[in-house]
């Protein structure tokens, strides 16, 4: 059963890049049980929040807990608690992805027969089974997305937080990952995604943030924050259409 306490907490969270500050005192609590999206535009501080959420990037200010555990302070309790699927991953591309998969679950201390019967199974389940005596630098996108998502889940973490999970993953493999992830809600794990795809959120999350300009716009469950239209209007009408309107009657054929 998901716990009272929230699986992750993020509490004025800052970051600043040289003169940009890409997040601008994050606040945001996320209950355990549940599957939650984070949206924002591109550039918005999605990927710089999940990445100090995770212990990646250290913040310029800000705490993190992680279950109950404050994740700066005691990191070797608080991480081994988190999976994570960072966006742009760089991998040890040199490796198989049964070596790749084997060797995240020895780090997180597993015993090598339980790394074995996982990796295996974790293959079979991501549809890398025939792929995985390739190296991992032979993989194409979506391939190197799910061995990634399998080093994630290698250790059974309790909380997921996984930036573009579906980025380049294919329908077939993309439902197979739907259904792995909304089995782990379901038995009281947690899942943090970001994502452009206002309809894949949708039909996953039951709670969503919007970011924008490094700040929480709007939180909470999905029927409330998208309110009596779709969850793309909403994002629309808070973050704005930052791109430029030209007359473009010049691409339109005669």
């Amino acid at each position: 059963m998901p716990s009272d306490r929230p699986a992750l907490g993020l509490h004025g969270l800052r970051k600043r890049f040289g003169s940009t500050i890409a997040v601008d005192g994050i606040d945001l609590e996320i209950p355990a049980g549940s599957f939650f999206g984070l949206l924002g535009p591109n550039g918005a501080g999605k990927t710089t929040t999940l990445s100090m959420a995770t212990g990646l990037l250290t913040p310029d200010a800000g705490v993190v807990i992680v279950d109950g555990v404050d994740l700066w302070k005691n990191p070797t309790i608080a991480k081994p608690m988190l999976g994570v699927l960072p966006d742009g991953l760089r991998t040890f591309d040199r490796l198989t992805g049964s070596e790749l998969i084997s060797y995240a679950g020895i780090l997180r201390g597993l015993d090598p027969d339980v790394v074995r019967e996982r990796r295996d199974d974790l293959l079979a389940a991501l549809d890398l089974a025939a792929a995985g005596s390739t190296l991992v630098t032979d993989f194409s996108a979506g391939m190197a997305k799910k061995i990634g998502l399998a080093c994630a889940l290698v250790h059974a973490p309790r909380v997921l937080v996984l930036d573009e999970p579906f980025e380049a993953v294919d329908p077939v493999s993309a439902t197979g990952i739907r259904n792995i992830l909304q089995s782990f809600v379901a038995s009281g794990g947690t899942v943090v995604i970001s994502s452009h795809v206002m309809a894949l959120v949708e039909r996953l999350c039951d709670r969503v943030a919007i970011i924008g300009a490094g700040r929480v716009l709007a939180e909470g469950p999905l029927d409330e924050v998208r309110g009596d239209g779709d969850l793309e209007a909403r994002f629309v009408a808070l973050v704005g259409d930052t791109s430029e309107q030209r007359d473009l009657t010049w691409l339109q054929q005669s």
